[in-house]
């Protein structure tokens, strides 16, 4: 009964701020399009379309608004001005009844509230769609008193994410049935990959595990702070994490009057992110300025201090080759080679020339370098790419499209803090070296060095194997055995001859680069 009352309200906002109309003019058919006409006779909807639909997701309520900004990342399926209006949307809504929050960490932990905290701050510093933060002080487990922060989920989330996600799945199905062009947004894979995202979330020790990756991972760049994670207490509906204390990075005026040096964190921001791209394949996704700040404590003046890290990218060796590939040809002029690339990666089909897809990616591009580098958007660049892929029937993989849309975020927040930062001269250093670690001699050691545990392992045991072998075939005639015994002993002559060629190659690559390096020098 419940379903079918939601799905009253659902039809009801949607008819509010005109969404019937929106979709009806999505379709080519004439009489759709004069059907649209008709029912928005005598409605007021002189609203831009992305406004309505941000307005009537926000009406809904926090698992649309959640929505709306996972499917404000797919700007491979939207149109510019309804992901831009989207990406407006946010995560501030009213706080639930602390001593609601005060219950769910009392369950969580078996415990009272105040065999656990010292002190705890019943007024929240922050809420959103999925949770809410609150300050507080505790021991740790070296007795040691420590000022925390305590994220805690809202309660009943999960019936009320399964109820609209049912909703949404159907309403998905009508739309991908209605059209061909249905069919190409794939409202069904985008609904899946809002209701992985929203599952992701749900669970804070999985997000208390991302945060602690990432910790691990940036531990050595000192660019960046991520608060450490206190598993004693962290739990799937509540998370107790080292507070940190900065000031936002939208608040521009306070970060100039403390002396940060704004040209430096903009470059900071773009080495944080190609590191955590290029380098370890885990990125931070959610990067919009709500959830970074920066420090102001003069032991790490100057850093960023990174929040929330419930939605995190990853991408594969393949992902990343294929990437920085992309970006250096792009910024060669080298169309057909990022044609190429998109035939190799298989996103392209078979019979796709060469030639039309060069000829469309030199499109897109060929306009940017008319302008001085520092005005070429990166992210805007990626954008086109993915769109003009529609017409070759591309299909974009999920992860690059969430990269892309935190390329748009880095760049747009790294420009608002130095309007002149040049992102390809401040990123090219880094792809280059990158590349290099890829096909230079450190990666082939570094291969080397991880098989090699693996061919120690194997070797000792071929006797022992063969000697099992035989035991199986105590019926085998000597000409079969004496082949086996002929078969082995090549074997182990080629692993033989795999690892000491690997190794002289290794070492005539390190005494041509030393030799190189002489010369330079």
């Amino acid at each position: 009964m419940m379903r079918y009352v939601r799905g009253i309200v659902i039809l009801w906002v949607a008819l509010r701020y005109g969404l019937d109309e929106l979709v009806l003019n999505s379709f080519r058919h004439p009489g759709l399009r004069t059907l649209a006409r008709v029912l928005a006779f005598g409605r007021r909807l002189s609203a831009p379309r992305g406004q309505r639909l941000r307005l009537a997701l926000e009406s809904l309520g926090p698992i649309f608004v959640k929505f709306g900004q996972v499917l404000s990342t797919r700007r491979d399926l939207l149109p510019f001005d309804i992901a831009d209006e989207l990406e407006r949307l946010q995560d501030r809504v009213p706080p639930f009844d602390p001593a609601i929050a005060v219950a769910t960490i009392e369950r969580a932990f078996g415990r009272p509230l105040q065999a656990i905290f010292e002190s705890f701050e019943r007024v929240p510093v922050a809420s959103a769609s999925i949770a809410q933060v609150h300050f507080a002080t505790l021991r740790d487990r070296h007795g040691n008193l420590r000022e925390v922060a305590v994220k805690v989920l809202r309660p009943g989330m999960l019936s009320v994410i399964e109820k609209d996600l049912a909703l949404l799945r159907m309403m998905a199905g009508w739309v991908e049935s209605l059209s061909a062009d249905g069919k190409r947004l794939k409202p069904r894979e985008v609904v899946w990959e809002f209701d992985k995202y929203l599952h992701d979330e749900l669970d804070l020790v999985r997000e208390a595990a991302n945060a602690a990756q990432l910790r691990r991972n940036m531990a050595g760049l000192n660019l960046v702070l991520i608060p450490e994670m206190l598993w004693d207490f962290c739990h799937p509906e509540v998370m107790v994490m080292e507070r940190m204390d900065g000031v936002p990075i939208s608040q521009i005026d306070r970060l100039v009057d403390a002396g940060i040096d704004l040209r430096k964190l903009a470059r900071d921001g773009v080495t944080i992110f190609f590191t955590q791209v290029f380098r370890d394949g885990f990125f931070h996704a959610d990067m919009h300025p709500g959830n970074i700040q920066v420090s102001l404590a003069p032991a790490t003046f100057g850093r960023y201090i990174s929040l929330d890290f419930g939605i995190i990218g990853t991408l594969t060796e393949h992902d990343k080759d294929y990437l920085a590939q992309n970006f250096t040809a792009f910024f060669r002029r080298d169309y057909k080679r990022v044609a190429e690339l998109h035939l190799e990666s298989g996103w392209v089909p078979p019979g796709t020339r060469v030639d039309e897809l060069e000829g469309a990616v030199r499109s897109v591009c060929e306009p940017y370098f008319d302008r001085p580098l520092r005005e070429i958007s990166l992210g805007m660049v990626l954008m086109r790419l993915f769109q003009t892929s529609r017409r070759f029937q591309v299909e974009i993989q999920p992860q690059l499209v969430l990269l892309q849309k935190t390329l748009l975020n880095i760049e747009g927040l790294g420009r608002q803090l130095d309007p002149e930062l040049d992102l390809w001269n401040t990123a090219k250093p880094f792809l280059e070296k990158w590349m290099l670690e890829q096909v230079g001699p450190q990666r082939l050691l570094e291969e080397l060095k991880d098989q090699a545990p693996r061919y120690a392992k194997l070797l000792p045991e071929l006797p022992r194997l063969l000697h099992d072998y035989l035991q199986q075939r105590k019926g085998a005639t000597r000409s079969e055995l004496s082949e086996l015994l002929a078969e082995t002993r090549r074997t182990n002559r080629l692993l033989q001859a795999i690892i000491y060629g690997g190794i002289g190659f290794a070492l005539g690559l390190l005494a041509m680069q030393l030799l190189m390096r002489l010369r330079l020098f």
